[in-house]
């Protein structure tokens, strides 16, 4: 009988201190671009990419990721840091130079959205 409390007793710990909260798990952060044209259009294949630092925009080096919109102008990036990105958004002659080319500080565990315009 001891040994059958002890077991039970075991289980019982190992049990309670691997428990977490539901709130303590951590959603992904994403990054959920909108590209507008000056009319206020989305658009369509237009390629996006996010940089960490000012520096690597002006030099387009090392983008943290790359992407298409569809044809509702968005494009998602998953599994992003929760911090400021440059966004530098093309097609063909028109792109976002000067017109939301920075983010805000992206809140951990939710979809970030925004819009950029390019012309």
């Amino acid at each position: 009988m001891k040994y059958i409390l002890f077991i039970l007793s075991a289980i019982l710990m190992v049990g309670l201190f691997s428990f977490k909260p539901a709130n303590t798990q951590l959603l992904p952060t994403k990054l959920k671009i909108t590209v507008l044209d000056g009319l206020g259009n989305p658009t369509e294949g237009v390629q996006v990419k996010i940089f960490k630092s000012e520096e690597e925009y002006r030099k387009d080096e090392n983008p943290v990721a790359i992407g298409l919109t569809d044809e509702k102008g968005r494009v998602t990036f998953k599994d992003v840091e929760p911090i400021s990105y440059f966004i530098d958004a093309r097609k063909g002659d028109m792109n976002n130079d000067g017109e939301g080319v920075q983010t805000a500080i992206l809140q951990e565990g939710r979809t970030n959205k925004l819009n950029t315009v390019i012309e």
